[in-house]
């Protein structure tokens, strides 16, 4: 018998009134502060992380292939006030708080408090403000955390658990400085107008023995990579480099380690951009000077030799590519793509989405990450959702989002314009366009072999794994294959490939001291004739 339409009309009433069920809006979690912790109002993000084990607190086992966490923005939230995560934010490598089995866990909150910074562009954004962590913002100084406890979850019956963030990230603390290992830091000028905000740059300089009684000058290795505060060249841990950099027959040369964290990433790439700002002027009108100031370098372009391996290894490259009459060679090690043909398994030229392959009638998963045995270990989506959920807009602090940072155009709200959709993969090819005209190495190349062919000769060591976690080695190896065939001159550069290796081959098939040893052998090749080399006693 079919209901009358008043009947319909209360059983909709009930439906709407009864509110979400409980294996949806019964899932909660309640975030709060004290004002003891933050005077506030805070606008940031959010967290909620998950783990079986408390061997170490959960935020610290978050990572790409870590425990589960969930994340929501949040503005202008004042002491007291509750953040509530639910199910119907986004997590990663689970999807949501109701897919969580049920069971006790050892459960904690976590806040990345965002600054604003007003730029020079004209846009105003609100970002994490690196305290010299380098954007690691789960132990960045200043954002909150609660105490982690076990609790009881179970979607299906529903649960709703306050966490009080009462705890506050202490300020980094600096090794001191020693004989051999020398620290500073400033605020950069060029930066700090960008952004609105002081922006610091720095640099871990190793000094060669008997630095302070020879009163001689040094080449200088710049060793570039993701931040960190350690010595170079692992001085303070790394026993054989010590007694190998100590010998009477050793090169002596100084190394040194920049340190210029963005409000992306943990580095920035060493050229200029959009998003970031002029952060390669910076660093060879105001970072670089004040090297060549505070130590005795050989200032000239043959004794400035670029190093890094991953990261380090782009910005080894680029800055010898954008920047050539200043250095005088470079060692890259599996660097990021060269070419964006390959971009951890995306060909952002071709393919139409960024986690799937389209093959006829076949859609087949792209991957991200592999172990040398050819195991995937992380699809594209995979990487990307733990991007997405670690922040928003690119505030991950993440390897896709500072390359889209980097490489991408400005977007309408200030952030970059995005080269793919993190939930869909879809690439927009625009974007694609700008990532090639201005930051595809091997397209720079190809465009201005004329001018920089020459400039470059001899000065390209590139060394790669074949089969690179992160696939790596196949843009390598398309460059490797274009500078064979250059004319005007003919150049193939180096390169040097490890059989079936990994990731960190570059770092792993020579030591520390059979590095240095090649890269002094090059300054002394490249040296003008009649140049001193008082530094030179590997004979």
């Amino acid at each position: 018998m079919r209901p009358r339409m008043g009947s319909l009309l209360l059983l909709a009433l009930a439906l709407v009134t009864a509110g979400p069920s409980a294996g949806e809006s019964a899932v909660r979690f309640r975030l709060s502060y004290p004002e003891e912790a933050h005077a506030g109002p805070i606008t940031g993000r959010a967290f909620v992380v998950i783990s079986r084990t408390n061997e170490k607190e959960p935020r610290l086992q978050v990572g790409r292939t870590g425990v589960p966490f969930f994340g929501r923005n949040f503005d202008n939230v004042a002491p007291g006030d509750a953040i509530v995560l639910d199910a119907s934010d986004l997590g990663s490598p689970v999807g949501s708080l109701s897919e969580i089995p049920p069971g006790d866990y050892f459960v904690q909150g976590f806040i990345k408090v965002y600054s604003e910074f007003p730029r020079a562009d004209g846009n105003t954004v609100w970002m994490h403000d690196d305290q010299w962590e380098g954007q690691r913002f789960w132990i960045s100084a200043g954002n909150l955390h609660s105490v982690p406890v076990r609790l009881t979850i179970d979607a299906e019956a529903g649960y709703d658990h306050e966490l009080v963030l009462d705890q506050i990230i202490p300020e980094v603390e600096l090794p001191p400085d020693t004989a051999w290992v020398k620290r500073f830091r400033f605020e950069s000028e060029n930066l700090t107008k960008f952004w609105g905000r002081p922006i610091y740059l720095g640099a871990t300089v190793l000094l060669p023995r008997d630095y302070e009684r020879d009163n001689i000058d040094y080449p200088v290795i710049y060793y570039q990579g993701h931040f960190q505060i350690q010595d170079p060249m692992r001085w303070k841990e790394g026993e054989d480099f010590k007694r190998a950099w100590k010998r009477d027959h050793f090169p002596r040369m100084i190394v040194v380690t920049f340190q210029d964290p963005t409000p992306y990433f943990d580095t920035s790439y060493s050229v200029n951009s959009v998003n970031l700002g002029p952060y390669g002027d910076a660093i060879l009108e105001e970072l670089i000077p004040e090297i060549e100031r505070r130590f005795r370098v050989i200032d000239e372009p043959y004794a400035r030799i670029l190093t890094g391996g991953s990261t380090g290894g782009w910005e080894a490259l680029a800055m010898q590519f954008f920047y050539p009459d200043f250095f005088g060679g470079t060692f890259a090690y599996a660097p990021d793509p060269v070419t964006f043909t390959n971009v951890e398994g995306i060909n952002i030229y071709e393919d139409v989405n960024a986690f799937y392959k389209q093959h006829e009638w076949r859609r087949v998963p792209i991957a991200n990450t592999r172990e040398t045995n050819g195991e995937i270990r992380l699809t594209s989506k995979q990487r990307n959702t733990f991007e997405l959920v670690s922040g928003t807009k690119g505030r991950s602090g993440q390897q896709l989002d500072i390359w889209s940072a980097v490489f991408g155009p400005l977007g309408d709200d200030g952030f970059f314009k995005p080269l793919f959709d993190k939930r869909s993969g879809e690439i927009d090819p625009a974007v694609a366009q700008y990532w090639r005209e201005n930051y595809d190495l091997l397209h720079h190349l190809k465009n201005n072999w004329a001018s920089l062919g020459p400039k470059l000769f001899g000065k390209l060591h590139v060394y790669c794994g074949d089969m690179d976690n992160y696939y790596l080695n196949v843009a390598v190896k398309e460059l490797q294959e274009w500078m064979r065939q250059t004319e005007n001159p003919h150049y193939p550069g180096v390169f040097v490939w490890g059989d079936g290796a990994g990731h960190r081959f570059g770092r792993e098939f020579s030591t520390e001291a059979e590095r240095i040893r090649r890269m002094a052998e090059h300054v002394l090749s490249m040296r003008p004739d009649g140049a001193p080399h008082p530094w030179w006693h590997f004979e």
